[in-house]
């Protein structure tokens, strides 16, 4: 197996934690957030079962599965690419 360099590894490590950030994060936040904006909706099997639905979303590709899980990195680059660009226009 080829040895990475410093900067991917850096970057493997940032992706695997904002993807971590989506996966355990984010599921227990949207439940949250929908409670407080909407109110307690039907008894579907609260928290738990919307962490198992996004996760197994995630496995069977589901794209708005993936979007949410990988919105956090998707944003981090999102910055990255704007910050890039404005650094152009200036030089």
């Amino acid at each position: 197996m080829a040895k990475l360099s410093t900067k991917s590894r850096k970057e493997l490590r940032l992706a695997l934690s904002l993807i971590g950030v989506g996966l355990f994060a984010l599921p227990p936040t949207v439940y949250w957030v929908g409670r407080q904006v909407v109110g307690e909706y039907s008894n579907e099997g609260g928290l738990w079962a919307l962490i198992l639905n996004i996760w197994l979303g995630v496995i069977s590709l589901n794209p708005m599965a993936l979007l949410l899980v990988l919105s956090p990195y998707f944003i981090i680059q999102i910055f990255r690419a704007s910050h890039w660009f404005s650094n152009k226009k200036l030089h």
